[in-house]
């Protein structure tokens, strides 16, 4: 972890003019850590003080770490504590009930509302943990301000990076089929292929996600700034089996 004087003499020299590639190669520190910095200078606190209990299940937790940053948001209460509350569409059912089983899963005992929204429903839950389990929470947007994990994070997405990918994939993601036509021998025939869409305006959490399927093998292509599309059939094959369409 740097040190503050570390952190502030980094700044210091962004506030120069100089470039981010500049100071990170002067520096030695990353381009994410420089970036995160910006928002907030003072180190995140470590999961062990701030949580000593932590994420009761890791894998729950990756999971929904994906839909918190997908369709995610923490509030905080008028008496003390704070809700989680993920954004879920009305025509996915079966989501709504993963994100509840999810939330359970990781703060056993905590009671989980559903309330409805137009076209979607609200998936929350009360937790004084909610903002050191999620130290992504912050103000305003998430495209607006840094994103970046915490070691304790990294190490979760490490063991379970499918976990991840179906979270991120089942907030911001799809499942489509296209479809083109050939001509072979005179007669016109319609093919059909599958792939997947995830779609978000945060850069972070684009790079976050293409980072785990590079991880995970899954070949990925830019369709443009904010839109990563799984085309290959051999990776289609591969988020088939870990995550298929939603329900």
């Amino acid at each position: 972890m740097y040190d503050m004087e570390t952190r502030r003499s980094t700044l210091a020299l962004l506030a120069q003019g100089r470039s981010l590639s500049s100071v990170s190669r002067r520096t030695g520190v990353s381009r994410a850590a420089i970036r995160a910095w910006r928002t907030r200078v003072e180190p995140v606190p470590r999961m062990a003080r701030d949580c000593p209990r932590g994420p009761a299940d890791t894998a729950a937790y990756a999971y929904l770490l994906g839909l918190y940053l997908g369709d995610g948001c923490i509030s905080a209460h008028s008496r003390g504590g704070h809700y989680l509350r993920i954004a879920c569409a009305d025509a996915w059912p079966g989501l709504i009930q993963l994100c509840r089983a999810a939330i359970v899963a990781v703060r056993p005992g905590v009671s989980v509302a559903v309330v409805r929204k137009q076209g979607c429903v609200m998936v929350s839950g009360y937790d004084r943990h909610w903002p050191c389990l999620f130290p992504q929470h912050g103000p305003g947007r998430k495209h607006d301000r840094a994103i970046v994990l915490a070691g304790w994070q990294r190490e979760i997405v490490g063991a379970h990076p499918w976990e991840l990918v179906r979270g991120l994939v089942h907030s911001d993601g799809c499942r489509t089929v296209n479809w083109t036509t050939r001509t072979v021998g005179g007669v016109t025939r319609r093919y059909e292929y599958p792939r997947y869409f995830f779609t978000n305006k945060s850069a972070d959490i684009l790079r976050l996600f293409t980072d785990t399927l590079d991880g995970l093998g899954v070949a990925w292509t830019r369709a443009n700034a904010k839109n990563i599309s799984v085309a290959r059939r051999a990776s289609v094959a591969l988020m088939d089996a870990r995550i298929g369409p939603k329900h």
